[in-house]
């Protein structure tokens, strides 16, 4: 199941008593979504489809929390899908609910939470009129920020209603915020420690006791919410910090973490990145270039060069490929080529994206460019060790140790490297692409994996790079 699915059709039913008449019991948020992943389970349907790499260790997590009714607080990096999972929990709302049309928050009509809502349904008893909600209309999100009030999250007294003659304390002079708009579904915060702790404060009694007070008037409004949270670990020491009575009434507190395995990189980047689609124009990506691109942000996350704190999100992998095949499309366009096949001097233009997505540790100025360099060849040496044998190319190290120099380059005709595979001893026995552009491709491949592996000698001047022994 996934977000694109078909959306059924709005149920007919238009009053309480029909409603009754289908048979409906009421059941809490939570119960409603509990229920559906117990039958998601035993159907053995994923319960993130689209989130990659969590199968193991945050998804049972999550599933716990479910089971055992909890608020959510996900502890991660940037870059480690934490607002997509809330937002797909959505997923696990009914397609449609019941709510009272009466109500300015929705209420269900078998336990109406508002004095509104009870007084209608009291005086139009099963004649009372109901409307459906979709799932997607249940779910309320706030980013975080220190100018936020407790009138945009819980509400605000309405001084023209309280001029009508309503006391303070009447629930009926409040002009409602996004929580209880949120009733009846799931409210989320993101980066919750840049919430100033008094408005942290507020929330307190809407997690535990489910009431809220407005202006040290107590309104009783039982809210039934899914309340998820998201913080940056570091936060609670740098922008701000989690009050602890408010982290203690969070059921679950789950970390989120990076991609384990280069291959989950890869799925990623595949799903995610945007690439550019020309009728005219055949793209072929070798599988060793999209590895590449996804260790390169394998070894970042590894860098004493780069703030650790940070983080190193996926987003820079699929930024970098997307800037990888983009050259390999300008390429193609300036020379007229109708196959687009990246190459390893296409790798010299993710610099800017790579630099972009990372913060370096504090160094002279002008080291950024270094450090990339570094990374991006030791992502290239560790694809090309796993790829390949280094013994096997000793012919034709020796064949560069005798002489022979080759010239590659961006401005390089991929028909011209037909000429270089000639030159080269050996070489086209170890070649496994068959089209011209693929076979560039893997000549650069296997070129600069030998100068990593310090087999052969190499200088590169205004785009061009010359390979020797």
């Amino acid at each position: 199941m996934s977000q694109t699915a078909a959306i059924e059709a709005k149920p007919a039913v238009k009053t309480l008593g029909e409603l009754k008449n289908t048979g409906y019991r009421y059941r809490s948020v939570k119960e409603e979504i509990r229920e559906n992943l117990i039958q998601r389970i035993s159907r053995g349907e994923p319960l993130f489809p689209e989130i990659v790499g969590y199968e193991n260790t945050v998804v049972p997590q999550i599933a716990n929390a479910i089971l055992g009714c909890q608020d959510i607080i996900f502890l991660g990096e940037r870059g480690q899908a934490k607002s997509r999972i809330i937002r797909n929990l959505t997923l696990l709302l009914d397609e449609w609910t019941p709510v009272l049309t009466v109500s300015e928050i929705p209420e269900d009509p078998l336990a109406p939470i508002t004095s509104g809502g009870k007084a209608a349904v009291a005086e139009n008893s099963d004649d009372c009129a109901i409307d459906w909600l979709h799932r997607d209309e249940r779910y309320g999100e706030k980013l975080a920020t220190p100018d936020i009030t407790i009138a945009d999250i819980i509400g605000e007294v309405d001084p023209i209603k309280v001029a009508e003659g309503r006391y303070l304390s009447d629930e009926l002079t409040l002009h409602y915020g996004l929580v209880p708009r949120m009733n009846k579904g799931i409210f989320a915060i993101n980066e919750l420690p840049d919430l100033a702790e008094r408005i942290q404060v507020g929330l307190l009694n809407l997690l535990e006791e489910r009431d809220v007070q407005i202006r040290g008037h107590k309104m009783r409004l039982p809210l039934d919410v899914f309340v998820l949270a998201t913080a940056n670990p570091e936060d609670y020491t740098n922008r701000g910090r989690i009050i602890t009575p408010l982290k203690d009434r969070y059921g679950a507190q789950i970390r989120t973490h990076y991609p384990e395995l280069i291959e989950q990189e890869m799925e990623i980047i595949d799903q995610e990145a945007n690439v550019l689609d020309l009728p005219d124009y055949q793209l072929t990506v070798p599988d060793y270039m999209k590895e590449i691109i996804a260790e390169v942000t394998h070894f970042a996350r590894r860098s004493p060069d780069l703030n650790q704190r940070s983080g190193v999100s996926v987003r820079a992998s699929i930024s970098n490929y997307e800037v990888m095949v983009a050259n390999a499309f300008r390429r193609a366009l300036v020379l007229n080529e109708a196959e687009v096949v990246p190459r390893i001097s296409d790798l010299d233009y993710i610099s800017n994206s790579f630099q972009g997505k990372v913060e370096f540790e504090a160094m002279e100025e002008g080291q950024e460019d270094k450090i990339t360099q570094r990374i991006i060849q030791a992502a290239s040496k560790a694809v090309f060790d796993r790829k390949h044998e280094i013994n096997d190319f000793t012919p034709i190290a020796e064949a560069f140790n005798e002489g022979l120099t080759i010239e590659i380059g961006e401005a390089v005709y991929a028909e011209d490297y037909g000429t270089i595979i000639e030159k080269i001893p050996g070489l086209s026995e170890r070649l496994t692409a068959e089209t011209q552009g693929t076979r560039a491709a893997e000549v650069e491949f296997i070129l600069e994996g030998l100068h990593l592996n310090k087999l052969l000698n190499k200088y590169t001047v205004s785009g061009r790079a010359t390979y020797s022994g």
